[in-house]
């Protein structure tokens, strides 16, 4: 018998809307919302210690790109070389729309991209990252809920009341010949207008074949690693909203390296794996990328604002110049 209680079943469909020939959905919004939200703070922060806001439409260009492009690049390098590393699927890289980005090579992505912003525009390095750290804490809290969304990257199987039936995770759905936790429901496979194969939830009190498969209650290690984004959010910001242009240089940063991966490496432990090699190693992929950021985050840390000659970064205060030359230009 199926209980509310026991278990929250999540079916949504990952499409928001179809509009003619394109497709938006739920995953490209969130994840397109939080570099839009991301502007309205960093904007506040940069105005708030003199620095031109005009500098947010140039980094969140350099940080849109490098996210993309090291996400995807970091999908194809650390979890599936093997078949995008072929002369028949080379060109399946380019495929961002068909799903594959990794956080970890995302974030190698944003360090280059802040990296060439700070070196072409005359900030210093961690300067720009103390204070990009804290909108990248939104954006990942945005980019778990669009995973939430896709019904991916789901958790082990719970019985906790808060657990989620992914009906749409047809990746780990396990076989009703085996042990299953209270709360599974019966999924039967189909095939979609356009051909896809599609699951769909039987209703409670369907006759279950041996070989049936089902959806079990599972960690929504989506909403667990969102929420913890968020929190990052709100400290990272508190701690900038007591310093400001006196935050000792790299003190947000590092902090930010060693909350962030040091959840990820422990939350690894109540998802499913993403790639079947990782099933045979002691700890998978995300949990081995995610030990050298927190020693880098650490040693970053206990050097947070030790430089004589530079304790708290630089970067252009020309906020007062922008806005005399802005007068200038209304009055002409």
């Amino acid at each position: 018998m199926y209980s509310f209680l026991s278990f929250i079943t999540w079916n949504p469909s990952p499409i928001l809307a179809e509009i003619g020939p394109l497709t938006l959905r739920w995953y490209g919004l969130l994840f397109m919302s939080g570099f839009v939200f991301g502007t309205f703070i960093l904007s506040h922060i940069y105005k708030s210690e003199k620095v031109s806001p005009r500098w947010v439409d140039v980094i969140t260009i350099y940080v849109l790109v490098g996210t993309v492009l090291g996400a995807r690049l970091g999908h194809v390098l650390f979890y599936d070389p093997g078949y995008y590393l072929t002369a028949e699927h080379f060109w399946d890289i380019f495929k961002i729309w068909e799903g594959g980005l990794a956080s970890h090579g995302a974030t190698l992505g944003i360090l280059l991209a802040t990296w060439l912003f700070a070196r072409n525009n005359k900030f210093d390095y961690l300067w720009v990252l103390d204070r990009i750290v804290i909108v990248v804490a939104l954006g990942g809290a945005m980019i778990r809920l669009g995973n939430l969304m896709n019904s991916e990257i789901v958790g082990e199987p719970t019985d906790k009341p808060w657990a989620f039936v992914f009906v749409r995770d047809t990746e780990h759905l396990l076989p009703a010949t085996q042990p299953l936790p209270a709360g599974a429901v019966q999924i039967a496979p189909g095939i979609a207008p356009d051909g896809s194969r599609t699951y769909t939830m039987l209703p409670e009190g369907a006759p279950v074949a041996p070989n049936t498969l089902m959806a079990v209650p599972r960690h929504p290690t989506q909403i667990y690693e969102a929420a913890f984004c968020i929190g990052l959010l709100l400290l990272l910001y508190a701690m900038w909203n007591r310093t400001k242009e006196r935050t000792p240089r790299g003190q947000l940063f590092g902090l930010f390296v060693v909350l962030l991966f040091t959840q990820r490496f422990l939350g690894e432990f109540l998802k499913e794996n993403q790639v079947a090699f990782e099933n045979g190693m002691p700890l998978n992929m995300g949990q081995i990328l995610s030990l050298p950021l927190i020693l880098v985050g650490i040693w970053v840390l206990l050097r947070a604002g030790k430089d004589p000659n530079n304790p708290h970064g630089y970067a252009p205060r020309d906020l007062e110049e922008q806005e005399a030359n802005d007068k200038k230009t209304i009055k002409a």
